[in-house]
């Protein structure tokens, strides 16, 4: 006797293998994605989300933590998928309306919340690798909150990863799990850990994973290089070439790969400084990278 539920699979697999059609499977919670092997190591990495009152690191707080944790094999496969865990937290003033349109989340929801400090703590504290799908937004926001996380390792799958080469167009985490063949309803913190965690586990077209391909970017030996006093007519160079402008710190900056150091140099000196100057380059790791003294 066949169910609804074979039916259903049995439809998608039938319109799966037509060229008009491409078939979503919506996202379910899952223990591992792949068996352990005995003769290999593993780490602990955790996916974190959050959810805010706005965009500013300073005056804006967590209404919402999600954190799940995860553990990964030395070739970047995910053997086990912990319980997620979900904070809602109280900012002490009203919502914004649009923030309750995009989160789903109101006053009323929030009243009297708080975040499980020492168990979110202890949970984030035992990754070897914390991930998250726009660090440079997240990590600020869980490290002021959450001071003790200070010096974790952090990756983001939004601006590590060269997505483009790894086959996908886009960079926004419900348009990359929806070319792995998934659907999620997003802004809800516990629904976007698990598409990210569903995203680290994805096999692409060579054999690695997405998680092996990150960890690879994570590790990678890294620069800041700050263009301080860079003369005003190189700003449209400066910023065609990635470079991002601090307005707190009143100049360009950008990240480079250590072995890009020496070409971005004579770059600088070339088509910025003429010569007369040079800019300051600061190694970064994964430990310090998104952190709000890096932005």
């Amino acid at each position: 006797m066949t169910t609804p539920f074979d039916d259903h699979h049995l439809a998608a697999r039938h319109l799966a293998g037509h060229p008009d059609f491409r078939v979503l499977q919506r996202l379910r919670p899952v223990t591992h994605f792949h068996d352990l092997e005995s003769d290999l190591e593993t780490r602990v990495g955790v996916a974190v989300d959050v959810e805010t009152t706005g965009l500013d690191h300073d005056s804006d707080r967590i209404i919402e933590l999600a954190v799940q944790r995860f553990r990964f094999d030395t070739k970047g496969r995910i053997v086990e998928v912990g319980q997620p865990r979900v904070w809602r937290e109280d900012p002490g003033s009203p919502l914004d309306p649009r923030i309750t349109a995009l989160t789903g989340l109101s006053d009323e929801m929030l009243a009297g919340q708080a975040i499980d400090e020492a168990l979110a703590t202890d949970i984030l504290s035992s990754a070897d690798l914390i991930v998250a799908h726009n660090a440079a937004f997240d990590r600020p926001f869980v490290d002021r909150r959450l001071p003790a996380l200070a010096g974790k390792a952090w990756a983001c799958t939004l601006a590590e990863p060269d997505w483009l080469e790894l086959g996908f167009d886009g960079r926004a985490l419900s348009h990359l799990v929806s070319q792995c063949g998934w659907f999620y309803e997003g802004h809800r913190a516990e629904n976007d850990i698990l598409a990210l965690i569903y995203l680290l586990a994805h096999d692409l077209p060579g054999g690695a994973t997405v998680l092996a391909k990150l960890v690879e970017c994570s590790e990678r030996a890294s620069f800041t290089v700050n263009a301080i006093d860079a003369p005003f007519e190189a700003k449209d160079r400066l910023k065609a070439r990635g470079y991002r402008w601090n307005a707190a710190m009143r100049f360009w900056s950008r990240e480079i790969v250590e072995t890009d150091r020496e070409a971005e140099a004579e770059w600088l000196s070339r088509e910025v400084y003429a010569e007369y100057g040079e800019a300051a380059m600061i190694p970064v790791s994964a430990c310090e990278r998104y952190t709000k003294s890096s932005a």
